[in-house]
């Protein structure tokens, strides 16, 4: 990249944080726990697979506003449990507390996360723009050890707007002392990091490891941190 930054900002959940490894560990360990397979669930992995469909889609919706912090984690559990044929009646009420009060301790991080961020850090400045509620936010970071990279932690929670609003964006530009035209961001939403940052007039980066088609409007991805050292 011939550009010259001064400022990084970072997505947190699905791009440093592996949100989906924490919260399989997580709900592996609750389906035993709530003896899941005895309610007459199939099996941890059929649960696993139907709660991350229903958790990716409700996050979407709460990234543009159409659901509220509560409304998601009112129904995520409750919608995966109804869909595998439970009754409402023996659904574990529970089950959210727990999963919440887990899950943020979990310290999984992507292949090459510290690397990237350490190599980073000496030549940037680097912040932290993320849709996740704060008090698991906070967890996450001081459980992983990454907090000591990142000048800068806006949690949509906050500011009261969600990427891709461009109101966050401005929120934390103005945080961070920093001007658009020499900042970028990195995260692994089409919608809420990288439209929300390249329609703010930030350059953005989009990652995807997943290997997903790169949307026309996209102008670059990575499929691993460590891919940054390189461009960066």
């Amino acid at each position: 990249m011939n550009k010259i930054y001064q400022h990084i900002f970072f997505d947190l959940d699905h791009t440093i944080w592996d949100f989906d490894k924490n919260a399989e560990e997580t709900l592996q360990e609750l389906y035993v726990v709530y003896k899941l397979g005895e309610l007459g669930l199939p099996s941890a992995e059929v649960f696993i697979e139907t709660y991350t469909r229903n958790n990716h889609q409700l996050w979407a919706d709460y990234h543009v506003g159409k659901i509220t912090k509560e409304a998601l984690r009112e129904t995520r559990f409750k919608k995966t449990f109804l869909d595998l044929g439970l009754r409402p009646e023996v659904i574990p009420l529970q089950f959210e507390d727990d999963y919440v009060n887990i899950c943020p301790t979990k310290t999984n991080l992507f292949e090459g996360a510290h690397q990237t961020l350490q190599y980073l850090h000496g030549k940037y400045t680097m912040h932290l723009i993320t849709n996740g509620f704060k008090e698991s936010q906070a967890m996450k970071i001081k459980g992983a050890g990454i907090g000591q990279y990142f000048d800068q932690i806006i949690v949509s929670e906050d500011v009261g707007v969600n990427k891709p609003d461009p109101a966050i964006f401005k929120h934390a530009l103005h945080l961070a002392g920093a001007e658009k035209e020499s900042s970028l961001m990195i995260g692994d939403s089409v919608e809420a990091d990288i439209r929300g940052a390249l329609g703010f007039g930030m350059d953005a980066i989009y990652f995807n490891p997943a290997g997903l088609v790169k949307p026309a409007d996209v102008p670059l991805q990575i499929s691993s941190l460590n891919e940054l050292t390189l461009l960066l």
